[in-house]
């Protein structure tokens, strides 16, 4: 999306454009969830991440970059039994598919940041697959030892929502309170990685 955004720019911009790669490897931790057949809680905690953000230049003296990010974690988690279901290993795995802007805060080599996000998480286990909206943000340092070719260090916090209702708490005439309830799902994830600038 970030690459689409950055396309439909006027010509003279697109000519001052330049764009980064991160292929990046880390952790994420946390993700609790209920396992609906058994009311069971199982985590999907504790296991690898990898993935790719793409970031886009509108200007070379711009410190604001669009960002596109795509991150995979899969882990094995064990459900437990229930009426006529053994207890079971299971691969379940979570995919974040994110865009939003990215803020660098120095021009030289070594580049703090800071980065807002939104998009989708897709969630999968045994054949079945859930999206979600997930909002997520986080920072941290891009290292500049060349010109074209970089270290990327971040650390990212991500917030899904799963499950969402309301309810009417009291009624007066012509207003009424009405209390809602999110389920959220937070996990938090430490990557590093290799940047290749272009052009």
């Amino acid at each position: 999306m970030a690459l689409v955004i950055a396309f439909l720019g006027p010509a003279s911009t697109l000519s001052a454009q330049s764009f980064e790669v991160s292929p990046f490897y880390g952790y994420r931790f946390g993700g609790s969830f209920v396992d609906l057949y058994t009311a069971q809680p199982f985590d999907l905690d504790g296991a690898p991440a990898t993935g790719v953000a793409f970031d886009v230049r509108i200007y070379d003296d711009d410190d604001l970059l669009f960002e596109g990010l795509f991150t995979h974690q899969a882990a094995d988690v064990m459900f437990g039994a229930g009426p006529e279901r053994p207890a079971a290993l299971w691969r379940v795995a979570a995919d974040h598919w994110m865009v939003g802007v990215l803020q660098e805060y120095n021009v030289g080599r070594v580049r703090p940041f800071a980065a807002g996000l939104a998009g989708l998480t897709r969630y999968m286990a045994a054949g079945d697959n859930e999206f979600r909206l997930t909002l997520g943000g986080g920072g941290g340092v891009k290292i500049f030892p060349a010109r074209r070719i970089g270290i990327r260090l971040d650390g990212r916090l991500f917030s899904t929502f799963i499950d969402g209702g309301s309810n009417t708490i009291a009624c007066t005439p012509g207003v009424c309170l009405v209390g809602l309830h999110v389920s959220v799902v937070w996990q938090a994830e430490f990557t590093a990685g290799m940047i290749v600038r272009l052009p």
